[in-house]
């Protein structure tokens, strides 16, 4: 079974910035739909940003556009989330997911819809104290 690994959550004060990485802990093509949700206590589900890692295309919410950033190391096959000028209202356990259907695109109406995903990281937790 495929798990996703991440790794970079913590802790850190308004205005910080923080990295997470995730990477699949098994083959599962290079031209997939990754993305990642969060969950605050208390709050639904949220898809944040993806990425289509066939031709590095991103896509964001807007509750983080112009704060987030996501990359690529098609080497290391592992994806990054670049959190900047972060806020308290970004704290929740960030999931890394995965499309298993390769060659299928991000779409602008559905990469936030969690059943888009087959493959799930078990979180990483982001505290963003004021």
């Amino acid at each position: 079974q495929v798990q996703l690994v991440e790794s970079g959550g913590g802790s850190v004060q308004a205005g910080g910035s923080l990295r997470l990485s995730c990477a699949p802990s098994a083959y599962i093509g290079v031209n997939n739909c990754m993305s990642w949700f969060r969950q605050a206590p208390g709050k639904e589900r949220e898809g944040v940003a993806a990425i289509y890692t066939g031709d590095g295309s991103t896509y964001f919410a807007d509750s983080v556009k112009g704060r987030f950033t996501m990359s690529q190391d098609k080497a290391k096959n592992t994806i990054y989330l670049q959190m900047s000028s972060l806020k308290p209202e970004d704290t929740a356990v960030y999931h890394c997911a995965a499309d298993w259907r390769e060659f299928r695109e991000c779409r602008d109406g559905t990469w936030y819809e969690a059943q888009e995903y087959g493959y799930w990281g078990q979180g990483t937790q982001v505290t963003v104290s004021s």
